[in-house]
């Protein structure tokens, strides 16, 4: 064939890579027809073990992020999952052809080397190219390395391209899927069983929030995606297997911020002869356990602020903790003319169908909330806004149930689980007012959840948990986009 270095190349970035691919097919080199690499090393490892591979021969493949040609020497760093490693490449070792094609690889091409790891005269530990091969041909240039990928809608976007660019990026991400192994580790040592249940549902119960909804046309039936994963796990403790877990996408018809995405990760257990009690320990273990195995620590660092999860977390009633922060005493307000009245004179805007428990919250999200920074859980809440909830005993107004607080931040939500069915028939009717009143929050009449509950559910605990919270604060990322690696973006369509 004639010599690749006399064939002109367009002067359009774009355009010049298509021209080279033509030309590796052209030599019978297209690098499309690869179906595999012999790569048997890591770059990091190489690197990072120099005594166990100097002058061994080693296969490595990757993506070129940079490549510096001089005259008859190219360098090259190669990049892989593990780390990046120099390659040196020298004409005299690969033969004229082969170089000639080696100087026209492009940043971002992938490509395998194999040869024998050594250090260059400035130390740098490199792998001295015997054969290489190119595996694949990048036809879009990367962005410009010094400037790199730093429009956030673009990044997003193209998350593809930001990690390949940004190598924080890619730690974060693994340290997300470290971060769910180790809950299903400690879970799995606590006797916990991981299970599925159905994501398109009749009924999308659980949690207050609007549903999506679909059309099932098989069965010419209108079905909804699941909003929690609670009244299906609740049944499978009906059904006797006591300790169940489940890690999945639900997805909730909101708005977006920077720590709500439609769709997001929530894990849901329940543990069978236990109350809310027992899951404030769980959560204290579990969130301890992760970090440590995460972080090495547990003293984790968001936005410069430290927190503590080595400590024993606060414990605080609803009604306490609003007092401390306004000093109003709901203990001492009695009725709905009462709160009404506090909350007029604290600027507390609520609405017509809003009952005393649900001003208590209101309270509660517009004082207090943002102070919870240290691990705290915020216990007792009031009846009208936990519908699935056992009731105090001694206090009927109010129920066991806590939300894990950090960083002003609820992180998790547990009860001590309704199993009274009768109780429960009437909060599904309750909720069902609202709903006939314009809360499309509301939940649904659940008649099989009911059914089940009248076989019989034992004592049991139960928590919801924020992977994705969890993830943004032991990652350090300002928004819950920077911890999901598809978030949900507008179409550019629009």
């Amino acid at each position: 064939m004639a010599d690749i270095n006399q064939i002109q190349i367009s002067s359009d970035p774009v355009q010049a890579r298509y021209d080279k691919l033509g030309i590796l097919r052209d030599a019978g080199r297209d690098p499309f027809e690869i179906t595999t690499s012999d790569r048997n090393a890591m770059c990091a490892e190489i690197a990072e073990d120099f005594d166990s591979y100097e002058n061994k021969q080693v296969c490595i493949a990757g993506r070129v992020m940079s490549k510096r040609v001089k005259g008859k020497v190219a360098f090259m760093d190669v990049h892989d999952k593990s780390g990046k490693l120099q390659v040196f490449a020298k004409r005299d070792d690969l033969g004229e052809e082969e170089y000639a094609f080696v100087k026209r690889w492009d940043v971002g091409d992938i490509v395998e080397i194999h040869g024998f790891v050594f250090r260059t005269q400035t130390g740098e530990v490199s792998v001295h190219a015997e054969k290489v091969r190119l595996l694949t041909k990048s036809l879009l240039p990367l962005p410009e390395k010094f400037h790199g990928l730093t429009d956030t809608d673009t990044r997003y976007r193209q998350r593809y391209v930001d990690l390949i660019m940004n190598t924080e990026v890619k730690d974060t991400f693994i340290k997300r899927s470290k971060i769910i192994s180790s809950i299903r580790r400690y879970l799995d040592s606590q006797g916990f069983m991981e299970v599925e249940t159905p994501m398109l549902v009749a009924n999308a119960g659980g949690a207050a929030a609007r549903p999506f909804e679909t059309h099932f046309n098989a069965l010419d039936e209108d079905l909804r995606l699941r909003i929690s994963l609670e009244l299906y796990l609740k049944r499978l403790i009906v059904g006797g297997l006591e300790r169940v877990y489940e890690i999945g996408r639900v997805f909730r018809n909101e708005g977006l911020d920077t720590r709500h995405n439609p769709e997001f990760t929530l894990m849901e257990l329940y543990q069978a002869y236990t109350d809310y009690h027992g899951m404030m320990d769980l959560t204290e273990n579990l969130y301890r356990y992760v970090a440590q195995e995460v972080l090495g620590t547990t003293k984790i660092v968001y936005g410069g602020v430290e927190m503590d999860l080595g400590k024993p977390f606060e414990r605080i009633t609803m009604v306490d903790a609003v007092k401390k922060y306004t000093g109003v005493d709901f203990a001492e307000i009695k009725d709905l003319e009462a709160a009404r009245a506090v909350a007029d004179e604290k600027g507390v805007a609520y609405e017509q169908h809003h009952k005393r428990g649900d001003i208590l919250n209101l309270f509660f999200e517009q004082f207090v909330e943002e102070h919870l920074v240290q691990p705290t859980f915020l216990m007792d809440h009031p009846v009208e806004i936990s519908p699935l909830t056992k009731r105090k005993p001694e206090n009927p107004d109010y129920v066991e149930r806590f939300e894990f607080f950090m960083n002003g931040w609820e992180m998790a939500n547990a009860y001590s689980e309704l199993n009274d069915p009768i109780d429960q028939r009437e909060r599904f009717k309750a909720q069902e007012e609202l709903l006939a009143q314009g809360d499309e929050e509301a939940n649904r009449t659940d008649e099989d959840f009911l059914n089940a509950l009248e076989i019989g559910m034992p004592p049991t605990g139960g928590i919801g948990f924020g992977i994705d919270r969890m993830c943004m604060l032991l990652t350090d990322s300002p928004a819950i986009r920077d911890v999901l690696l598809f978030p949900t973006m507008k179409s550019l369509d629009k």
